[in-house]
């Protein structure tokens, strides 16, 4: 389906152009994340905007509005408002004119994506360019919000996940961080909201992280951002089965199954086979010994993975089931003493090279955290296991979750500028708005994002907003590279943050 990018609003946003004031010339606004309803997060990661401007600001407009022939554009128009507010509700006039102008006479002034933006601090401000063309700043406002909450919501979780592997590898592991993009892997595909959805959080989830099932996300990239595969790691994964092919192989010869994926399938390489069709436990404790040799001979890894159950009880084990059994033990134990490993700088156990773990049913940050610590807890590595992360993760919030919202604080009637707000008193302060025009500033003390907002024209110019997009124009375009270089910044200042705070707690 294509429609006209002009219709791609709330229809309430149709009559605004004529509901403001006589004399309006300018409207300046900005989407700014509210409020966190998680309280351990109060800050996003930036991320999805120069998808929007190229996609929709460029592409859509051009293909579908001003190549167009401009009686067909506005037949078109008028057709759908007619039939949905009633014939000749409002005119039509504007949207010739925009025609005729050629171009959206727009600026976006934008924070650079990959940044951590603190709650209440606009991610971007967006004005008219042209004065009879106020009414377009906030028409726009339902497509953005539309298009950009779930991929800063998404990119902000994997954020949260990459932040947690990375402590957990500095106190198991040492150094060494190269496993950490593939520690967390994207399972969401399929439960996502539509394809669109799928692969704007997949992108998102791979600023953090290198392991996908989400395809499309890595053309996302490759479109959008400026990756190229041929040059540089977007996304990957590995051979890996499904309970379909299990269940085919048949139950009593399941083990016949594992032999025949690991020596004739997948004679080297790694390959992850799901373990759960009938008995998990059975897998581990007589399918993998009876394989031992068979796996240690291989030039790979085999990845067992349990789809089932409770994850932290099953990887760490269940202090609730019979004392020694492998329930007991949970899946690492058994697997270590089945094939060992060795132990790490920071003297945890790390499993043989030639196995390995991956679950990827309901893992939330919770669970990640208490697989992690329990492992530790028993002298285990964190790089013993790998995480799916599923729509379970990314699908389970909405645009409140950061209450992503965008809102006029700025305008002009008549050549005298207004500073504009909301406030309303049956609010909590959440929906409570800057006013005027915005400066973010960073803070040199904290190094934080800061707002200034009812500044002057000259102050405005300042700070961190660059203008990204002009009169139809994108003028900054940031590739996959400089996204991920913001992100690992943010994720080192973190750790040092979290060092130098333990160092003063002793």
């Amino acid at each position: 389906m294509t429609t006209s990018p002009v219709l791609l609003k709330d229809g309430y946003k149709v009559g605004h152009k004529f509901q403001y004031p006589e004399g309006t010339t300018l409207v300046y606004s900005n989407l700014t994340p509210r409020k966190s309803r998680n309280p351990e997060i109060d800050e996003i990661v930036f991320f999805g905007l120069q998808y929007f401007i190229k996609e929709y600001l460029v592409r859509q407009f051009n293909d579908y509005f001003f190549s167009k022939p401009k009686e067909e554009v506005l037949r078109q128009y008028a057709r759908r408002i007619d039939n949905y507010l009633g014939k000749d509700s409002i005119t039509y006039q504007h949207m010739t004119d925009l025609h005729d102008l050629g171009y959206l006479p727009l600026e976006i002034k934008a924070l650079p994506e990959g940044s951590l933006v603190p709650m209440r601090v606009p991610i971007f401000t967006i004005k008219n360019t042209v004065p009879e063309f106020f009414w377009l700043t906030n028409m726009l406002e339902t497509l953005l919000s539309a298009i950009l909450w779930k991929p800063c919501t998404s990119a902000t979780t994997a954020f949260q996940y990459l932040k947690t592997f990375t402590r957990y590898a500095r106190e198991t592991v040492g150094d060494d961080k190269g496993f950490i993009p593939w520690q967390g892997h994207d399972f969401s595909f399929r439960g996502m909201s539509g394809v669109e959805d799928a692969v704007m959080s997949g992108a998102g989830h791979l600023l953090s992280f290198a392991g996908t099932d989400t395809i499309p996300a890595i053309d996302f990239l490759e479109a959008f951002y400026n990756a190229d595969c041929e040059k540089e790691l977007i996304g990957g994964s590995v051979a890996a089965t499904e309970h379909s092919v299990m269940c085919m192989g048949t139950q009593d010869a399941e083990i016949d199954t594992f032999e025949r994926l690991i020596t004739q399938v997948y004679p080297g390489g790694i390959v992850s086979i799901v373990s759960d069709t009938w008995d998990f436990w059975q897998v581990i404790t007589e399918f993998l010994p009876a394989l031992k040799d068979k796996i240690l001979a291989r030039d790979g890894k085999v990845v067992i993975r349990p789809d089932s159950g409770d994850p932290v009880k099953i990887i760490v084990g269940d202090d609730a089931a019979p004392v020694g059994s492998p329930a007991y033990k949970g899946a690492i134990e058994c697997m270590w003493e089945t094939f060992g490993g060795t132990i790490t700088t920071q003297g945890y156990k790390l499993l043989d090279g030639h196995i390995g773990l991956i679950y990827g049913d309901s893992i939330t940050t919770e669970r990640q955290l208490a697989i992690l610590e329990g492992l530790k807890q028993k002298g285990f590595a964190s790089y013993n296991v790998v995480l799916g992360i599923g729509s379970y993760t990314y699908e389970y919030v909405t645009r409140d979750t950061f209450g992503f919202a965008m809102k006029a604080t700025y305008g002009e009637v008549n050549g005298v500028g207004r500073d504009i707000f909301k406030d309303p008193k049956t609010d909590d302060g959440t929906k409570k708005s800057a006013k005027g025009l915005m400066q973010v500033f960073k803070n040199t003390l904290t190094g934080r994002l800061e707002l200034k907002d009812q500044c002057t024209w000259e102050e405005e110019a300042q700070g961190e907003l660059k203008t990204v997009f002009k009169d139809g124009r994108l003028l900054t375009d940031w590739t996959l590279a400089d996204i991920r270089a913001r992100v690992q910044e943010h994720v080192e200042q973190s750790e040092k943050n979290e060092n130098k705070a333990q160092t003063v707690s002793a």
